[in-house]
């Protein structure tokens, strides 16, 4: 409630008010980072890396994703063009990318699924190799590291989304990070119209501000994130432990990767025993998605490009219920009807 009464105290909503400005400064000192543009959605943090990044013509990407990943390539005019993925990462595979690299590739775009880094050196040197831009949709990795460091500090662009079903959340929200000023200053107008004051612009913009009421909930959760980290990871071991002799898997984290554990995706034998679980899971009341299905390569607005581990993987590959009050019991439950179901 303090928060909330300090913005109506001061009766500024919105346009870079108090809290926006201190939420961004204490999400750069957590991740040790120079540059951090906070915006209204994951989304928006996406189109805006690619707007400034100046990409034309294909960009390579994952089927394996949220939609955003691939409409926000399609809604700035760009032509994407998709790799298939590792079978055990679930990530974008470099070896896939790099036969898929033509004349018209300006850009790289990978995500690390499920909060799972990619095999980010590999594709920083296919990016330097072919004088490419890497992008990485960091959407669900906030807390991933890679060698060490926040998976943040790598590309020339990181975005990341704050949407409340993510492990941190302003419940609408994002951010766009990365190591260069000028392409940081061009984020900065870039999300605000191009203002420079009041009557000058630089450059076209749009708007993707972080709302004061967005931000006091960032600030909220930033207190909390370690705890409600720790119990994520306290319940994927439970998962991994009750599901042991079960015929499923589990994504195998990329090495010198550390995952946030954002999700917990299972993976099953066929798509029928999936369904079959799917649906005693929803009759005792338990809702577990299908995330990501279907593929990207397969959406209706596109040509379709054949990723055979991608659509294979999709649709045998099931998140179980993850929540911060879900309780052991709860996970017992449902990893209880998972082994009556398939055995």
């Amino acid at each position: 409630m303090q928060l909330l009464n300090g913005i109506w105290e001061r009766k500024w909503l919105t346009n870079h008010g108090p809290l926006s400005n201190e939420f961004e400064e204490k999400i750069k000192k957590r991740f040790d980072h120079p540059n951090f543009n906070s915006v209204s959605n994951g989304t928006l943090a996406l189109q805006l890396a690619y707007k400034v990044l100046e990409l034309k013509g294909e960009v390579i990407t994952t089927p394996f994703s949220y939609v955003a990943t691939t409409s926000s390539l399609v809604w700035e005019g760009l032509t994407p063009v998709f790799a298939d993925i590792d079978s055990k990462t679930l990530n974008i595979d470099p070896l896939s990318v790099e036969s898929k690299i033509t004349k018209r590739t300006t850009a790289i775009v990978a995500t690390h699924v499920y909060g799972n880094p990619c095999d980010i050196h590999a594709l920083e040197a296919i990016a330097k190799k072919y004088e490419l831009k890497l992008i990485f949709d960091a959407a669900h990795a906030f807390g991933s590291t890679y060698k060490g460091k926040s998976v943040f500090q790598y590309g020339d662009i990181s975005t990341v989304s704050f949407h409340a079903t993510k492990l941190f959340h302003t419940i609408e929200g994002g951010g766009v990070f990365c190591k260069d000023n000028e392409l940081n200053s061009k984020i900065y107008y870039a999300k605000n119209f191009g203002h420079h004051g009041e009557v000058e612009f630089k450059g076209v913009g749009i708007n993707s501000k972080l709302s004061e009421f967005n931000a006091a909930m960032g600030l909220i959760n930033l207190k909390y994130i370690d705890v409600i980290s720790q119990k994520r990871l306290d319940d994927f071991r439970q998962y991994k432990n009750d599901l042991k002799g079960v015929n499923v898997k589990f994504q195998e984290i990329q090495g010198q990767g550390k995952s946030n554990l954002s999700y917990c995706p299972m993976l099953f034998e066929s798509e029928a025993s999936l369904l079959k679980v799917r649906s005693i899971l929803e009759q005792n009341g338990y809702a577990a998605r299908r995330y990501f299905y279907p593929t990207l390569n397969t959406l209706n607005y596109l040509k379709n490009e054949s990723c055979p581990i991608a659509e294979d993987i999709s649709k045998r590959i099931l998140c179980l219920p993850t929540f911060y009050g879900l309780s052991v019991e709860e996970i017992t439950q449902v990893t209880t009807k998972i082994r009556e179901t398939i055995g």
